[in-house]
């Protein structure tokens, strides 16, 4: 285990020698910065898009109520990498945070609490899960979503019309077609939501591989916008009961009906927002190191030296298009790898919409329309 600085009140000598190094080196310009332990640890991995000032900032701080005056007590060196810009600075940041996992920042995202994702499992007999972030980064992704409740209702409700399983994932999957691992046992009795008929029960062996694998794939075509099998199951089963006079059934089938239309309005307004996240957006950098970032998707694929085409709205349409030749498959499943600059890239727009109207498409178009939706 590394030794680790006692957070005891820091020494003033101390704090007076790393103000004298940020004084001595740290420029008014875009950065990221990383405050290292005595062990060579690294602790701390910040931005700005003025270096010079947040670190003194650092040294106004009070002892021990202040996070910054805890973080200086630990740390015996400052470093920091000058970066073009404040969008460079926030990338960097990211790839740093993940890189070296900082125990002093906080896990994830600061707003990735905000936002929810579907999870279909990885591994034998799949299921649908409600989470944040992209945890042991296994599976499928779908979202990013605000109101993990509502999606939550909605999820189950698509894992009832397909009968996949909610059991924890650590349970012993058995089907049917694979006789030879269960034919001595006693079969037990389903759980309640098979015996509703709300799940095909892989863990007892009350259907086979293939048809369990063929609703996991009903829920990807779902999900990706490519089959409304789901919707056209439940309002057939609402008519039923309607037919029936069994109208509690049917007002039932129509709550659940409107739950998963509104997970599938939730999708195209998704897919709009990630398949259109795609143009070349240029910035402006420190001391002319302008930049063209390639945006396939809401996430950088790439970037390259402006080279005086910030302003060259055929130049960036170009680009632009030649992104969009090689998008890719369409739909709303992400990598697990691929969440976090998506969620970083969504709030960086969201928190400065104008930057949008900088972008350009394939077609030549600003990308300012997209502001609502990044």
């Amino acid at each position: 285990m590394s030794k680790r600085r006692r957070l005891d009140k820091p020494d003033p000598a101390h704090l007076e020698r790393l103000r004298a190094l940020v004084s001595a080196g740290a420029e008014q310009r875009p950065a990221v910065y990383r405050m290292i332990a005595p062990d060579g640890e690294v602790i701390y991995v910040g931005k700005s898009k003025s270096l010079r000032a947040r670190l003194l900032s650092y040294f106004r701080g009070t002892w021990p109520a202040d996070k910054g005056m805890r973080i200086l007590a630990a740390a015996d060196t400052i470093e920091w990498t000058y970066v073009p810009s404040e969008f460079a600075a926030l990338r960097e940041e990211l790839h740093l945070i993940k890189k070296w996992r900082p125990r002093s920042n906080v896990v994830g995202k600061r707003d990735a609490r905000h936002y929810a994702f579907i999870r279909l499992t990885a591994g034998r007999a799949p299921r649908l899960q409600v989470v944040r972030g992209a945890g042991d980064g296994r599976g499928m992704f779908y979202g990013p979503f605000v109101g993990a409740v509502r999606l939550g209702d909605a999820v189950r409700e698509l894992a009832d019309a397909l009968g996949l399983r909610d059991c924890t994932l650590d349970r012993r999957m058995q089907f049917d077609d694979q006789r030879e691992l269960w034919q001595h046992e006693a079969r037990t009795p389903g759980c309640i939501r098979y015996e509703i008929k709300r799940c095909l029960g892989p863990c007892i062996a009350a259907c086979s591989s293939t048809a369990y694998d063929a609703r996991v794939q009903l829920a990807r075509a779902f999900l990706d916008g490519h089959d409304d099998s789901p919707l056209a199951e439940l309002r057939a089963r609402m008519l039923e009961a309607s037919d029936a006079l069994e109208f509690e059934r049917a007002a039932s089938m129509r709550d659940k009906l409107q739950r998963l239309e509104g997970l599938r309005e939730s999708f195209a307004r998704l897919r709009f927002a990630v398949e259109t996240l795609t143009f070349a957006y240029p910035v402006a950098g420190h001391f002319g190191d302008d930049r063209i970032y390639l945006v396939r998707r809401g996430r950088v694929v790439g970037d390259l030296p402006a080279e005086g085409r910030l302003d060259d709205l055929e130049a960036l349409t170009a680009l632009a298009g030649t992104i969009e030749e090689h998008a890719g498959a369409r739909g709303t499943a992400i990598p697990p790898h691929e969440i976090d600059e998506l969620l970083l890239l969504s709030s960086w727009f969201r928190a400065h919409p104008g930057e949008l109207a900088r972008a350009v498409r394939a077609d030549g178009s600003r990308a300012e329309a997209l502001a609502e939706s990044a």
